[in-house]
């Protein structure tokens, strides 16, 4: 075993790996950015070493400066997380030849999988089954629009470098094929510095289910299935292990086809075989299809270590270290069922915009376990991922599972930025999900209905403004003398309510209508129902949770509103990022809803388009300008009538 390895990564991956670090007694060395200076990944480690400014390219994508820390401070071994240079087997070579172990498989594994179109050629040589599709070197765009159409159309572009949902467009009509590749070129080229595509055949009832493997370089073994059909814009949800609706014969058949993939290339170290399935009529041996390896430990590993019993990073060091595979195949059981939740600070009824903020509050529940690089107090940068926390729970049955995660996710606390939290309650009490009827359109089909189910309760709403008032503390609902005045008005930013005391522990609320508030029995009773809701005071304002999640931040008195967003003509940044491309110039007539320009945050791209018809009056930012939030980048002036 090593006595000492580095980290090339950071957030819960990097504390996740830091956690079985210390349970085997090896010493740890993390890298940061500037942005990074006080996470809890830096924190965590034995030592630290600063790599550079807070953009990846600055500092977690060095690769020679990563090695040179590993060097300087006598690791022995650099463990690659996921993300960054995971799966970059250039920078798994210069590890090497700088006499280092690399964490995982060998750059030549790497490179056999990096490549979709590529693997898919190598999966068909070792009789994996894979998806109808075009996975040629030619990609004149006529070419591939001929190729679409031969395939049969809805068809999938996908970008062969990368994954995350990155360089991914669903096209219909073969008239929207020229316009989603190249969006979709465009992306790729941002994200992976590769903008080859291939087309493949849109399965219309899609599950997408993947199979854990682990290998030693000689022979691999596979630790079942994970079911990660619950996604938005291609991008995973909620997880689970094993797959509902899973029988003996279609996991024996996914299994084997997994072994084979990972040991045709010789693969060392954890990787996921990921397979397209189709979900009509159940579950069939011949009803699955490789889409892609991922050559690296996954985001959603700790369902399948729940069920399994088995710590994957012990394995991977294990295995790196020269160790042959810990267990055979038939040593390797499932039992019981478990979940994981990503929670991300993201504006859910905003179409899932990345958002940033200072996490005035955070508190987690004791009964689930928790992947997370942040605390109370730190700040969601727009420089990575917006990752929160992993919320990951285990029972007996799916059920009871299931229960586990809504609960976990009720007794969870997030003030500060804006989250999926109430979004993702929603998911766990939605009554097809409950039945395990999932297939990756689910959130886009009911997307309307989960948004609304995560929309504030009345109730917490009232709550808040009791929080807000003051009166949240339990030593002051008694005491009518301190509900002073009788009758006042509670103003925060966006709204405001009237509080009427009405004798001890007794209050009426009025927004859109009155509602009456007691204070009784140690509990909060609204409207004659009993309050659930918990009220929390925090530097950033208030927040109610357990319901309906709601925050009111005070009114600042000095603070003055702008006018509505739009009524001045200009089209505003909804976050910060990279302004990537303008479609507009001074002078050009537009439609409501043509795209002005693309934005790139959070690693993801956005496309900003008019809200109504009128003329371009100014174009206020120029491709590559790094801009900040509100920051106005298209001015439109009304086309007169």
């Amino acid at each position: 075993m090593f006595d000492k390895i580095l980290i090339a990564n950071r957030g819960e991956i990097a504390c996740r790996v830091i956690d079985t670090c210390r349970r085997l007694g090896v010493a740890t060395v993390a890298v940061y950015s500037d942005a990074d200076r006080a996470a809890r990944h830096v924190q965590m480690a034995d030592q630290a070493v600063h790599l550079g400014g807070p953009a990846p390219a600055d500092s977690y994508l060095r690769g020679d400066a990563i090695i040179a820390a590993a060097q300087a401070t006598g690791a022995q071994a650099i463990h690659p997380g996921y993300g960054f240079l995971s799966e970059n087997p250039d920078f798994v070579d210069a590890v090497v030849a700088a006499g280092l172990v690399f964490i995982g498989p060998s750059a030549a594994a790497i490179r056999a999988m990096g490549l979709k179109d590529a693997a898919k050629a190598l999966m068909e040589q070792a009789g994996v089954p894979v998806v109808p599709g075009y996975h040629g070197a030619e990609q004149d765009p006529d070419h591939l629009a001929a190729q679409a159409a031969q395939i049969g159309y809805p068809v999938l572009i996908k970008a062969v470098a990368g994954g995350g949902g990155k360089g991914m467009r669903r096209v219909d009509d073969p008239a929207q094929f020229r316009d989603a590749l190249d969006s979709a070129r465009s992306e790729a080229q941002g994200a992976f510095g590769n903008p080859a595509v291939l087309i493949e055949k849109y399965i219309l009832q899609p599950r997408h289910i993947e199979v854990q493997v682990f290998g030693d370089g000689t022979r691999a073994v596979h630790l079942y299935e994970r079911d990660c059909s619950l996604q938005r814009r291609h991008q995973k949800v909620i997880e689970e292990a094993p797959a509902p609706g899973m029988t003996p014969e279609v996991r024996r058949a996914m299994g084997d086809a997994a072994v084979r993939a990972a040991e045709a290339i010789g693969y060392a170290g954890a990787g996921t075989i990921e397979f397209i399935v189709d979900g009509a009529g159940g579950l069939r041996p011949d009803g699955f299809w490789f889409m892609e390896m991922n050559t690296r430990l996954q985001v959603e590993h700790p369902v399948t270590e729940a069920i399994t019993g088995i710590d994957l990073v012990e394995w991977q060091l294990r295995v790196a270290s020269g160790e042959s595979l810990p267990a055979r195949q038939d040593e390797i059981t499932v039992t019981g069922h478990a979940f994981e939740a990503r929670l991300y600070a993201e504006d859910v009824p905003a179409g899932f915009l990345p958002a940033t903020g200072r996490l005035a509050h955070l508190r987690f529940p004791d009964h689930a376990r928790i992947e997370t690089g942040v605390r109370p107090g730190d700040t969601i940068s727009p420089w990575y991922d917006p990752m929160i926390a992993k919320v990951v729970t285990y029972g007996a049955t799916r059920a009871i599972a299931l229960r586990a995660l809504e609960q976990a996710l009720v007794d969870t606390e997030v003030a500060g930025s804006v989250t999926n939290l109430d979004f993702l309650i929603a998911l766990t009490r939605h009554a097809g999900f409950r039945r395990g009827d999932v297939d990756t359109g689910l959130i886009g089909r009911d997307l309307d209905a989960l948004v609304a189910d995560a929309g504030a309760q009345d109730r917490a709403r009232v709550l808040a403004v009791i929080g807000l008032a003051g009166l949240a503390d339990p030593e002051v609902q008694g005491g009518a003398t301190l509900w002073q005045p009788l009758r006042r008005t509670i103003a925060w930013d966006g709204g405001q309510a009237v509080l009427e005391v009405q004798g001890p522990g007794a209050a009426r609320v009025t927004l859109e209508r009155a509602h009456q508030v007691r204070w009784q029995g140690g509990r909060w009773w609204v409207d004659g129902d009993l309050c659930r809701e918990r009220i929390v005071t925090h530097p950033a304002g208030v927040s109610v949770f357990g319901g309906g999640t709601v925050h009111l931040t005070p009114l600042d008195p000095l603070a003055r509103r702008g006018a509505d967003e739009g009524s001045d003509g200009l089209t505003r940044s909804p976050m910060p990022g990279l302004v990537r491309s303008v479609h507009v110039e001074a002078g050009q007539q537009v439609k409501a809803g043509d795209r002005l320009a693309v934005l790139e945050a959070m690693k993801m791209e956005h496309s900003l388009t008019a809200l109504r018809d009128g003329t371009v009056a100014e174009v206020l930012a120029r491709p590559g300008d790094q801009v900040e939030a509100g920051a106005p980048l298209i001015r439109l002036e009304a086309t007169d009538d």
